[in-house]
């Protein structure tokens, strides 16, 4: 009897070793990967804003970069990316790589053409980005960034016909009052006297609020387009990435002609700018990546960490900026904005009586 009860798997109430082994990892894996993805979240957000302010302040012999090539460069990067993770989804394989790009892109010139649209704006988005972290201290431009969030939800509801809880209005609302009070004009003699920024408070904040129309504008249609469709993300990406290269350029020759002509295309290109064009290209593929993982708590945190990061580097390291109490409570409000609009009550299940 003994031999049979601890040979018999199949008795009632036999513990089954599968359950017991699978069970415990996986909602510890699960745990891990929510973890990392706020890790990778807020390092992306954080680091990008850090090393682009950085490297537009930094005074170094000879030109600067163009930011408008970095555009370029980040495209033809992003691309490049794409190609590799498609390749990579297809077993590794070139003519399956090909075979895929052919009958995606070339062959759906209608569907391909789609995103010229989001792309140009996306386009010039990036280049604001430049013109506003130029301009404004990365803590500043960090918290008044974050209008993105009434911009999308605004577009979301013209465009895809969403409905907003009345805590997301309210969200909206609170947002609204925290970026004011974040730009509200100081008097404090406590300002850094270091002039690393030659540029207009104006001009930054103008090309920052006209980026968070211009990202929530293109976010919702690029979603529009893939609610439509059946492409991957990666396939979109590239078509993308290969309108914004046309875009990119076609600003470069424009605006900066006269300077490549003299200096060449990656005029005062050095490992930190390197940094910031792979940061730009490949963050945002990074989250489409770990964003599953990520719940709207879990990007609250991100958001929230990016912002007391952004403020305590700008202060302490980057030495261009002094914190305000008027400035703190405006950060809050963006914080707890950030927070409330992703907040999903639960509704109260009644318990189905027999």
């Amino acid at each position: 009897m003994t031999e049979v009860t601890m040979s018999d798997p199949g008795r009632e109430g036999a513990a089954d070793p599968k359950i017991t082994q699978n069970t415990y990892p996986e909602s510890t894996m699960a745990s891990h990967l929510k973890y990392i993805s706020l890790g990778i979240l807020v390092f992306q957000t954080t680091s990008l804003v850090l090393t682009m302010r950085y490297s537009r302040t930094l005074k170094e012999e000879g030109p600067r970069y163009l930011s408008s090539t970095a555009v370029v460069a980040a495209e033809v990067l992003k691309i490049v990316a794409c190609m590799f993770l498609v390749y990579k989804d297809n077993s590794c394989s070139l003519r399956a790589l090909n075979r895929v790009l052919h009958d995606e892109i070339i062959n759906k010139p209608m569907e391909t053409l789609k995103l010229a649209i989001p792309s140009g704006i996306y386009t010039l988005q990036n280049n604001l980005l430049y013109v506003a972290l130029s301009n404004l201290d990365a803590a500043t431009y960090q918290v008044t960034y974050q209008l993105k969030i009434l911009t999308t939800a605004l577009f979301s509801v013209s465009m895809l016909q969403r409905k907003l809880t009345k805590y997301q209005w309210l969200s909206l609302v609170i947002l609204m009052a925290g970026v004011t009070l974040v730009q509200w004009p100081s008097d404090s003699p406590s300002a850094p006297s270091k002039e690393v920024s030659v540029g207009s408070r104006f001009v930054g904040l103008m090309a920052v609020l006209t980026a968070c129309f211009s990202s929530g504008f293109a976010g919702v249609y690029f979603e529009k387009i893939l609610k439509e469709t059946k492409q991957s993300v990666w396939i979109r990406n590239i078509q993308l990435g290969f309108f914004g290269g046309i875009f990119g350029l076609m600003g470069v020759f424009i605006y900066d002609g006269d300077q490549i002509s003299k200096e060449g295309f990656f005029q005062g290109y050095n490992n930190l700018t390197w940094t910031v064009v792979a940061l730009q290209a490949l963050g945002g593929l990074v989250i489409a990546a770990v964003i599953k993982y990520a719940d709207n708590i879990l990007k609250g945190f991100a958001t929230s960490l990016s912002i007391i990061l952004s403020t305590l580097i700008s202060y302490f390291w980057l030495q261009d900026f002094v914190p305000t109490s008027v400035f703190f409570m405006g950060a809050v409000f963006v914080i707890s904005a950030t927070f409330l609009y992703g907040y999903d009550p639960k509704p109260s299940v009644n318990p189905i009586k027999a």
